[in-house]
């Protein structure tokens, strides 16, 4: 039993001296600067000073929110087809969802401008079919179509590894117990595939509310989010005290968001049937 032990010791040794380098080495440093003023003397003031930015916080979540709520709606009917078709389609499916993700995430949100931008690729189709110049840059919808755009992927995967795991068993014995289609899909196939849809928001709303990037290409800087103070009160301003508090009350955000979530799936995170 102690060579046991000690064998786990030193297989999990790396994983924690990984975890505290850059998990909470980083948190602590951040609470810090978020609680002490440029001299390092201990203050509240910057958590005082973020009600200026609740409009932020607001735009921010509400953004996320939407572009959470349209990768689910696009990714679970793809991920239910995409885990009931052959096997040589689901390689091809994966390849397609993954073959954007080659690219880098900078590359991928600039090519956008050149598709929204008002002489882009969309606008000299619609002028060609007649119906003019529509804006499409810099508006909230573009900010929120780069947000899907980027994260789709991450609602796919999650909900696409449940459901292929379902057994097509239990959809049969409903199916002979009269449930329709409908019922099925309440009742079967969605509290099954709870955990993965859980996974699936929480791996998308999070980068969705913490994105700066997207908003300052696609928004043309008119939409401040939460990264975009953070990224300013950094690069610009160079106050990393008030930068900090950001952050730290965005990573607030984020553990509250992750614990609510948490509470739709069971102890084993497994769905339940309905009936």
């Amino acid at each position: 039993m102690k060579k046991t032990s000690l064998a786990q010791k030193l297989i999990n040794a790396p994983y924690m001296v990984w975890s505290v380098l850059f998990i909470l080495a980083p948190m602590a440093m951040v609470v810090y600067y978020a609680l002490t003023d440029r001299d390092g003397n201990f203050t509240v003031s910057n958590l005082a000073s973020l009600s200026s930015y609740s409009e932020t916080f607001v735009r921010s979540v509400w953004y996320a929110f939407l572009a959470t709520v349209i990768c689910l709606l696009l990714s679970y009917p793809f991920a239910y087809i995409m885990a009931r078709s052959k096997a040589s389609r689901q390689r091809m499916l994966m390849m397609l969802i993954m073959l954007p993700m080659w690219m880098n995430f900078l590359i991928r949100t600039y090519s956008w401008i050149t598709i929204l931008n008002n002489t882009g690729i969309l606008n000299s189709l619609f002028e060609a079919i007649g119906i003019g110049r529509v804006q499409m840059i810099n508006t909230p919808g573009a900010v929120i179509l780069g947000m899907v755009y980027n994260f789709l992927p991450y609602m796919v995967l999650p909900i696409y590894s449940v459901m292929v795991k379902l057994d097509q068993s239990l959809v049969e014995a409903a199916q002979d117990l009269g449930c329709n289609s409908r019922a099925v899909l309440s009742k079967v196939i969605f509290p099954q595939s709870v955990p993965g849809v859980v996974s699936g928001i929480t791996m998308v709303f999070v980068p969705c509310v913490s994105t700066f990037y997207i908003s300052q290409k696609l928004g043309g800087g008119k939409f401040m989010l939460v990264g975009d103070a953070i990224e300013m009160q950094f690069q610009s301003a160079y106050n990393y005290n008030l930068g900090a508090a950001l952050s730290l009350v965005l990573m607030l955000m984020i553990v509250v968001c992750m614990l609510v979530m948490n509470r739709f799936t069971d102890d084993n995170g497994e769905g339940a049937m309905l009936f």
